[in-house]
């Protein structure tokens, strides 16, 4: 009986080992989501003089990068929501701003999604559509944005906005 009951913890424990799935988590990358900002009344506008959400991408390298054909999204599940358009780049230690405000008509980088100032996630996929970036927020009603320091490495907190320009150490 103990030899079946120890054989049966085998297959169970087999079974939960197997079936669990760790989350992606993302790849080595030198572009990485750096600054983001969910509430932006006063902080920034954009080419028509809208105050719109945004997200700042960081190039971690001293070489320009070319990130045609990148993806940003808020949905795990649809991780190509927004392409990044042909000939986009970002200079060597360089910042490029999204706007976050559904408005695909209008000229620049205008995101297909809004960010939610009630929390959110955003994740920055390549072309061969392998994860680079992934950051979590919570909670915002302030216009604080979520940012990473030192850039482009560092772990993210609420500070006073940094629209395109180093987050400090």
């Amino acid at each position: 009986m103990r030899n079946k009951n120890i054989s049966l913890l085998l297959i169970v424990f087999t079974f939960f080992s197997f079936s669990c799935v760790k989350p992606e988590e993302p790849s080595e990358s030198v572009i990485h989501i750096n600054e983001l900002l969910p509430v932006n009344k006063t902080i920034a506008a954009d080419q028509n003089g809208e105050y719109d959400d945004w997200i700042e991408l960081h190039n971690n390298s001293s070489a320009s990068v070319d990130i045609s054909g990148y993806f940003l999204s808020d949905d795990k599940d649809l991780r190509t929501k927004w392409e990044l358009p042909s000939g986009t780049t970002i200079p060597g230690m360089g910042f490029l701003i999204i706007w976050a405000d559904e408005d695909i008509a209008q000229a620049g980088l205008h995101a297909s999604f809004k960010l939610s100032s009630q929390g959110d996630e955003v994740f920055l996929t390549s072309p061969d559509g392998v994860l680079r970036d992934r950051v979590s927020f919570s909670s915002q009603d302030e216009e604080l944005s979520w940012a990473r320091k030192p850039d482009g490495t560092g772990t993210f907190r609420w500070q006073t906005p940094t629209f395109n320009k180093t987050n400090g150490d």
